[in-house]
């Protein structure tokens, strides 16, 4: 059976039937829309989204970029279970979003934008906010979108949407290929109507997928992990997207190794956690760096080894041996990693069986218990009030964090906050942490503080700090369309 739709309303109807399993519950895998509407996306598309609000909310920003970080944040704060949509007009609209999926294309986090795009027939081009190519009549400024996105398309054809909108949401649900999709929907294709099977409008529920590494890379990396002397683990955000925390924290435990995090895979640990050792890199902390300086196995977890994890490769000892267990191949080899490609959580497991009793040396331990109580001893030091004003940073973080409990989220973005967040804040709950330092995105405080909230309605509260003139940057309100 068919039925007669436009293709705005069957993207609308296809985002509805796909569901997703949160915490044993099955919820939606869209929870709703992020749009400004104008030129574009507000006659077809806008008029589809009002009909089904009850099923897919929508939540109107004062600035796209706004709307497209606030996405990001969603998306980081529910561990890339669920995902949220941000939609804007033809022009300006669009352009706007073009800085929310850099963002979220360098964090990898899953974000579905949706612009207006002028006429596909092209009939009464020059349409308001159209910029033209005169060589290029095809080019619209939708194609700015195409480097900073995982999966871009221009549907053309109502037809498309049928195999159009399943590759963007598998590839925003790939471990491995994760980020941002775009959608862009020429003004008169919105409205053309077509005969889509009713089976295309099925519910489909989706859960966590978990490649299991290859058995010859686990042996090799178990191999490589049980000559070592000095182990270190790095714990990137991976980490979090494969809800791997629990795993980690065994794994750390029973092999003696302390565990350093990235700015993406902070609170994967809490911090009196016996293993933990902070966290590492040029905005991380001297105990934890002294740890990488001398760690002769390195394995790196969930982690695409940023520069400032890395301290650009400056951080570690020269002849250290790394092995990249990450779901992404891309990252797993980085830096000629002993690559382990799969998911965090199963290579965690997988890698813990084959050592086989392995234990770490008991002066490392030692050592990395030491290192953590030294970290510990300068974070007193730094957030304790010392009667004079203005207040550090460092002790404005240590104000918050005493005010803060297991259920709270701490976020910021831009300045000097970063470095003074990661280093002296005591992760009290697991993935309670958002630094957004992988395109260090002025502005996202904010906008990304809405969307945390949003995310964790009911859980605890939502912690925002702002600098560097963030605050005069991103403003954003909200209001139930």
């Amino acid at each position: 059976m068919n039925m007669e739709i436009t293709t705005a309303e069957a993207i609308v109807r296809y985002l509805i039937a796909q569901r997703t399993v949160m915490n044993g519950q099955e919820v939606p895998l869209f929870p709703g829309a992020y749009a400004i509407f104008g030129h574009g996306n507000v006659t077809s598309l806008g008029h589809s989204l009002e009909m089904h609000r009850d099923e897919l909310p929508v939540w109107r920003g004062q600035n796209e970029q706004g709307m497209g970080l606030a996405a990001a944040a969603y998306a980081k704060a529910t561990r890339r279970q669920q995902i949220m949509i941000a939609t804007s007009s033809i022009g300006p609209g669009a352009t706007n979003m073009v800085t929310a999926a850099g963002m979220a294309m360098a964090n990898r986090l899953p974000v579905l934008f949706i612009s207006g795009d002028t006429f596909a027939s092209r009939l009464p081009d020059p349409v308001l906010q159209q910029v033209e190519h005169p060589g290029t009549p095809s080019i619209t400024v939708n194609d700015a979108f195409r480097p900073v996105v995982r999966y871009w398309d221009r549907i053309t054809d109502p037809a498309q949407v049928l195999t159009s909108l399943p590759q963007a949401v598998s590839m925003m649900r790939d471990p491995a290929e994760c980020g941002p999709a775009f959608i862009g929907l020429p003004q008169d294709v919105a409205a053309m109507a077509y005969d889509f099977p009713e089976e295309f409008f099925e519910t489909h529920v989706h859960e966590i997928v978990r490649p299991r590494p290859d058995v010859t890379q686990l042996d090799r990396a178990a191999a490589l992990l049980s000559t070592a002397q000095r182990p270190l683990i790095i714990a990137g955000g991976g980490v979090h997207y494969s809800l791997a925390e629990r795993e980690l924290a065994d794994f750390a435990m029973r092999h003696g190794i302390p565990v350093v995090e990235t700015v993406a895979g902070k609170s994967s640990l809490l911090w009196d956690h016996p293993r933990y050792g902070g966290p590492i890199g040029v905005t991380g902390a001297a105990a934890a760096n002294a740890l990488a300086e001398v760690a002769d196995v390195v394995l790196a977890v969930g982690t695409r080894l940023q520069d400032f994890t890395t301290g650009s490769w400056t951080a570690f000892a020269p002849n250290a041996s790394f092995i990249g267990l990450n779901a992404a191949r891309f990252d797993a080899i980085k830096h000629r990693a002993l690559p382990v490609v799969g998911d965090a959580r199963e290579g965690l497991l997988e890698i813990g069986e084959r050592l086989d009793g392995w234990i770490a040396p008991a002066e490392w331990t030692a050592h990395g218990e030491q290192m953590r109580a030294a970290l510990n001893a300068f974070i007193v030091e730094r957030t304790t009030p010392d009667g004079g004003l203005p207040l550090s940073y460092a002790q404005v973080v240590g104000a918050v964090n005493e005010q803060a409990t297991p259920e709270d989220y701490v976020l910021t973005a831009a300045g000097g906050l970063p470095g003074e967040l990661n280093i002296n804040w005591h992760s009290l709950g697991i993935a309670t942490f958002d630094c957004e330092y992988g395109f260090s995105c002025m502005g996202y405080e904010i906008s990304g503080a809405w969307g945390a909230a949003m995310a964790r309605a009911g859980i605890g509260r939502t912690f925002a700090l702002v600098g560097d003139g963030s605050y005069l940057m991103m403003k954003i309100g909200r209001a139930h369309v």
